[in-house]
Parts: structure tokens; sequence; C-alpha cells
């Protein structure tokens, strides 16, 4: 189990660190579980077509702004094909935020269409407030690193409160485990 802190930080679990404090964790050995915990939060899933390499990836805001799928990314071969599963986190419309955070997000675009994909993900609420989109904020993300094969993206946390935990609609409450690992 990570600490996962909100941070971009991964931790290699063929390596056997002692701390597990980190976002997200990825490996390419057999029955090493690669799991995040999250209550709103966006977790991703990550595997290359071969089935050599697996990462979990706890995305918040923070994350995805500091570069986590970047970062994971780095860890899978140049040359493989990575898939991408988006579990449930809250949607659009229940994630409000200062424009703070659109401005960090747009701070780090790489280029003209990925600075559109980070726009087109935040819509204005009221005064200083957009809705923000962490599906669209992943996929612009990933598809920014040449992942083109992304699933998922269509669950609520927050409005699906028969099936998901939620940090923002209950405050105190459990944590939605997402699990990935290569089987021997």
């Amino acid at each position: 189990w990570l600490q996962q802190y909100h941070s971009s930080t991964i931790i290699d679990l063929d390596r056997e660190q002692q701390k597990f404090r980190a976002d997200g964790s990825t490996t390419s050995a057999a029955d090493k579980v690669c799991v995040v915990m999250t209550a709103d939060c966006l977790p991703v899933l990550l595997t290359d077509k071969q089935g050599s390499r697996v990462a979990a990836l706890h995305a918040g805001w923070r994350g995805l702004c500091g570069g986590i799928i970047g970062n994971t990314l780095k860890r899978f071969d140049a040359s493989d094909s990575v898939l991408a599963y988006l579990g449930p986190a809250i949607s659009a419309l229940h994630f409000e935020v200062g424009s703070e955070v659109r401005d960090q997000f747009l701070a780090h675009a790489i280029n003209s269409v990925h600075r559109a994909k980070i726009q087109q993900a935040f819509t204005r609420s009221m005064d200083d407030r957009f809705l923000a989109d962490l599906y669209a904020l992943a996929t612009a993300e990933l598809e920014q690193n040449n992942v083109t094969q992304i699933y998922g993206g269509d669950y609520c946390s927050y409005g699906q409160f028969e099936h998901f935990y939620s940090y923002r609609r209950d405050k105190q409450c459990g944590r939605n485990a997402s699990l990935i690992w290569l089987k021997s």
C-alpha cells in the first residue's frame, strides 16, 4: 500500500523500496500488485500490449498537473504500445476549482493543441471558479504522451453514491481501491 500525498512521485516495485511514499507504482514482475486508493481523485491503470509492465496512478489535479502520467510512461519501453484505463473519479459536474488550478495546468501546456485540450477541460462556473474535468485532463496528458487506447472515464464517484466513496460528498469516508498486476 502506498502512502499517497497528491504528488507526481512513482515507485518501481521491482526495486523493493522500503518506503512507499508515492502516488503511483509500476512493476514488470508477475504477481506484484500495483494499487491506489481514491475517493474522488482519478485512478489511472496502465499496461503495455505485451503484458510486460503495469502501473497504477493516484491522479488528483495536483498529480496530473505535476506530470504523474508522463513520469510513469517513462518507465515503459518507448516502443511499447500502452493502454490506459481511467477509473471512477469525481466528474466535471461536481468538481469545482479556483482559477489558480486552471492557470497551473495552462502554464504546463506543451503546445497549442495540448493547451486547447486543457482549456476545454475547464468550464466557467461562476466568478473566478471553474468546473474541472479530470477525465479530459488525464486524456490530454495521455494523448500528449502518445497513448491513444484509453478506456473508462464514465463514472462519477460523487454522483454515484451507491457505488463509490467520495470525499467531497461525504468528508469522512472510505476509499475505492484500483488494482492491476501481471499474472505468472
